[in-house]
């Protein structure tokens, strides 16, 4: 019989890792567990790193850290890492799991020890940047202003009581001190010299995702236009199995999304008056966390 890969989720009761959890059952790979009573205790939690191929940490960014100290002390059993949150995606030694970030991204994560899982905003924000800077149509000191709208899932226990519960706000801006934890991820993987604007909503809405960034075409190099754009996007993407480039749509739904491990792309522009929008639609929880979580392990374990 052939025995199949052991994953091991840090923090599996939290909502990523109750996805990854759900997600895995499409791989052939073993599920290692901790009994709920022990899941906290540092040797339950080290033998169970022992025995496994890749750990996924689904835990705050200092109990991250924590973690990856303790898998280090295994020394020759150390497991390959899978780490959602924000604690190493600008980390030295840590390979971004955004694996359409370029035509290397993949086999980089194939053969990475330490995996960072990218986060939900981040992803929609350097799907769309990336590619227009490394083909010299956005130049990387660009004063880039993002605006982004997510559902209240990825806004924690805390966030998902209160609109569960009292109903919560119809739509609230947060992150306003502009020091959100994104940022330097954004900052780093999109290639930008000059650090974004980053403006974060919430809706009153479980899952779902809209990032947008306004540009000003001519502002832009060589005097590009709207389908310009698209095209960038388009070849960058194509063969893209979760990253789907879209024309034009005259709105959007953040909720259209939900359940669902893909992200749409899109450039919405006027001729006229020179200025275009660039969209990504995603689900949050989906290829913002779970669903990139899957793809990473997957890349990881070679299936």
């Amino acid at each position: 019989m052939t025995q199949h890969p052991v994953v091991f989720i840090d923090g599996e009761a939290g909502t990523t890792g109750l996805g990854i959890r759900e997600r895995l059952s499409a791989l052939p790979v073993t599920l290692h567990s901790i009994d709920h009573a022990r899941r906290k205790d540092p040797a339950a939690r080290k033998e169970a790193m022992a025995a496994a191929d890749v750990v996924v940490l689904c835990l705050p960014d200092a109990a991250s850290r924590e973690a990856v100290e303790m898998a280090d002390t295994l020394g020759e059993n150390a497991p390959r890492i899978l780490d959602a949150s924000t604690a190493f995606r600008t980390a030295p030694g840590w390979v971004y799991g955004f694996p359409e970030l370029s035509a290397a991204q993949a086999a980089a994560i194939t053969g990475a020890p330490r995996v960072s899982n990218p986060g939900c905003y981040p992803t929609g924000a350097i799907a769309l940047l990336r590619p227009l800077i490394d083909a010299g149509i956005l130049d990387a000191r660009y004063p880039v202003c993002i605006n982004a709208v997510s559902g209240y899932s990825g806004g924690g226990r805390t966030m998902i009581e209160a609109h569960e519960r009292d109903g919560g706000p119809a739509f609230e801006l947060y992150g306003l001190g502009l020091e959100h934890k994104h940022v330097p991820e954004i900052h780093l993987h999109a290639g930008l010299e000059r650090r974004p604007v980053f403006v974060p909503s919430v809706g009153h809405f479980p899952r779902g995702m809209i990032v947008s960034i306004p540009l000003h075409l001519d502002d832009l190099n060589g005097g590009v236009t709207g389908e310009d754009l698209h095209t960038a996007l388009a070849t960058r993407y194509a063969g893209q199995a979760n990253v789907h480039v879209l024309p034009h749509d005259a709105t959007l739904s953040a909720e259209a999304l939900a359940g669902s491990d893909k992200m749409e792309l899109r450039v919405h522009a006027s001729t006229h008056n020179r200025q275009a929008v660039l969209t990504a639609r995603l689900d949050n929880l989906g290829k913002g966390a779970s669903g990139a979580a899957l793809q990473n392990i997957a890349l990881m374990l070679g299936l």
